[in-house]
């Protein structure tokens, strides 16, 4: 099997099916180094078989960004991480995770990749730059399911609860006060 840094690239859009290519591994590292790649578009070599983005490692799409407590973007690349700060997408002290080795950081603590954010000029037509694509009514969604499922695990405390507490009191009525049974 060739090496992905010799192979010519195609790019296929998620959102549209749209194909870009074909480009060099280069090309194709810039635009995911700029957040052009998302993660839901896949890549081939020969337009017979394509795998998701991130599953081609030579990428380095290996960053989770953490948009609240329960939901994340990516992966994407390091450089993708900083495209989206510079959009106003995030700020600094958003957190990222290293999916390689688990590690959690601040975006502030973290070096952004030399030289891969000055995107080339190629003759191929670019794709336009992805956002992080926060749907505010799936996240209201989201909430409301949550808070549905809070409620309900709530419901079920409160009746466990009952039920304890009319058990304790039942064996303390059948214990009379020196201690001993009745």
């Amino acid at each position: 099997m060739e090496a992905a840094e010799t192979q010519q690239w195609f790019l296929r859009k998620q959102e549209d099916g749209t194909v870009f290519g074909p480009l060099s591994f280069e090309q194709l590292a810039r635009w995911a180094s700029t957040a052009q790649i998302a993660p839901h578009d896949s890549v081939s070599a020969d337009q017979q078989s394509w795998i998701k983005a991130p599953m081609l490692a030579e990428l380095g799409m290996d960053w989770l960004v953490e948009v609240t407590s329960e939901r994340y973007y990516g992966p994407t690349t390091l450089g993708a991480v900083f495209e989206f700060m510079r959009l106003g997408e995030i700020t600094s002290e958003t957190f990222v995770i290293n999916t390689c080795d688990g590690t959690r950081r601040q975006i502030a603590e973290l070096e952004p990749p030399v030289g891969e954010l000055a995107m080339a000029e190629s003759g191929a037509a670019a794709p336009e730059t992805e956002g992080m694509s926060i749907n505010f009514e799936d996240r209201i969604r989201d909430l409301e399911q949550s808070l549905s499922e809070e409620r309900e695990a709530l419901r079920d405390c409160e009746t466990r609860y009952r039920e304890l507490e009319a058990r304790y009191r039942e064996l303390v009525t059948q214990i009379s006060p020196e201690g001993t049974a009745r």
